[in-house]
């Protein structure tokens, strides 16, 4: 198996199937979130090749475009890996990051949890794209599609979420920061995510105050 051909054939696949997906999860996700591993595995002792399909498949069939069907991205993952005769323990592992790298996996307390450096690694690239500017462009990108209001004062944020009212939520934008956004930078799993999260996360305080500020007419 030719670990450099395969990662390629990797990045040609997963532009054909993204190359029509919402801005927020396309291609150019998948290319950063890709990059952010690379750095951040430089740091870790983990295994690249896993990284690197991790990172590159873990959107290849979001559920939220789905209709909530967390198993089409795993079945899509594992057929085409098949196809480039990956060995199944590296496939098995992949599809684990598939399946436990969502956020929305923090809310189930059940069951017994995969864990890996290597799902640490993609999660914290993933989490990273979620935040800073990129992060604040993605989040209205996404409201913009769902056809969701910027903000609404009588809408609180919802901090006591279970798994299904995350996945069915259907909140002001600007609530998904408090729900989400801006508790990543205290879940990150490495130094180097610990590090670029924290600068991410000031950055969106920042534009939040200038939005509260903006909203009130006080500046």
């Amino acid at each position: 198996m030719n670990q450099e051909k395969v990662i390629e054939n990797t990045i040609q696949f997963v532009k054909k199937e993204l190359k029509n997906a919402e801005g927020g999860h396309d291609w150019f996700h998948i290319e950063r979130v890709y990059k952010n591993a690379v750095l951040i595995s430089k740091d870790e002792n983990v295994d690249a090749f896993l990284v690197s399909l991790g990172a590159l498949l873990h959107d290849i069939a979001d559920p939220k475009f789905y209709n909530g069907d967390e198993t089409v991205g795993p079945k899509i993952a594992t057929e085409f890996l098949e196809q480039q005769q990956v060995d199944k323990e590296i496939i098995n592992h992949v599809i684990n990051i598939i399946k436990h790298i969502s956020f929305k996996n923090s809310f189930d307390k059940t069951g017994k949890k995969f864990t890996s450096k290597e799902l640490e690694v993609v999660q914290d690239a993933d989490r990273l794209d979620a935040i800073g500017a990129i992060g604040i462009a993605r989040c209205f990108n996404y409201g913009g599609f769902k056809n969701r209001p910027l903000y609404d004062p009588e809408i609180a944020p919802n901090l006591n979420m279970t798994k299904e009212e995350y996945k069915n939520s259907s909140a002001p934008t600007i609530n998904h920061f408090y729900e989400k956004l801006l508790l990543l930078k205290d879940k990150m799993n490495t130094s180097s995510g610990q590090r670029i999260a924290a600068d991410r996360h000031s950055f969106m305080e920042t534009f939040l105050k200038q939005f509260d500020d903006e909203w009130n007419g006080s500046k």
